[in-house]
């Protein structure tokens, strides 16, 4: 069975993510082989080239290994509920008698993705049982929810860190994010269907494909992405899946 999932993994990975590097492609492997962790359900993202894993991947690992309880606690004496921020703490029972791994998670305006402002509370309690569930179980894989943003490449020095901001001659950003990425965690946040966002994005950037349309209107579709699923998921859903196939709506 592992080896029909290492093979299903590797397929979803090229379908997604497109040519990987063979260091890539065999660290899903070593992931897939330990975790038995699937693609297809959303247990392991792709971003700037490493593999992090989500939280319905760290929950699948600790059912699979009969974790015996889960307890959070939200540390009152450490929040700030007018400024947003809110500290976890979580605790992992991997049999009824043990004493429990702890782990802690803290989310706050400014750690936060823009796409879920608002939501620091659920984020704080999430990446605290994502830390304890790590713990407990040994994985010494960031998880996703943990990030909050797509992550950035290493900066060396301070003149570096201005870049980001600036543009080039053809107004073009020197360094630009991957798109992809934060279309990716804005999926993975709010349970969208990747290809039904797809044909949305080509739809509203007017083009046959989203690969197709320029950064701008990318980034235009993401803003209005975000805002929209923030604000009414449910319209969101419905206007998503007026992008379905024929074949499926009836």
């Amino acid at each position: 069975m592992k080896t029909d999932l290492v093979q299903m993994n590797s397929r979803d990975a090229r379908r997604i993510w497109g040519h990987l590097p063979k260091s890539t492609v065999q660290r899903l492997r070593n992931l897939t082989t330990e975790y038995c962790l699937a693609i297809s359900s959303g247990d392991l993202q792709l971003l700037d080239g490493g593999w992090y894993v989500t939280h319905s991947g760290l929950l699948r690992i600790s059912a699979q290994r009969r974790c015996a309880g889960i307890r959070t606690v939200i540390e009152k004496n450490m929040c700030d509920p007018s400024a947003g921020h809110w500290v976890f703490r979580a605790v992992v029972f991997k049999t009824p008698g043990s004493k429990g791994f702890v782990g802690y998670g803290d989310a706050n305006p400014a750690n936060v993705s823009p796409m879920v402002r608002g939501a620091e509370m659920r984020i704080a309690e999430t990446r605290a049982v994502n830390r304890a569930l790590r713990k407990a179980y040994g994985i010494g894989l960031c998880s996703v929810e943990e990030l909050g943003w797509a992550p950035k490449r290493p900066e060396s020095t301070s003149s570096d860190r201005v870049q980001p901001i600036s543009k080039n001659g053809n107004g073009h950003h020197p360094n630009p994010p991957r798109l992809r990425d934060q279309l990716c965690l804005l999926i993975r946040q709010y349970e969208l269907d990747p290809n039904l966002v797809k044909a949305y994005a080509a739809h509203f950037c007017g083009t046959e494909r989203i690969k197709d349309a320029s950064r701008d209107l990318v980034e235009s579709f993401i803003s209005h992405l975000a805002a929209s699923a923030k604000e009414d998921r449910d319209g969101l859903i419905c206007k998503l899946n007026s992008f379905a196939p024929l074949e499926v709506q009836q």
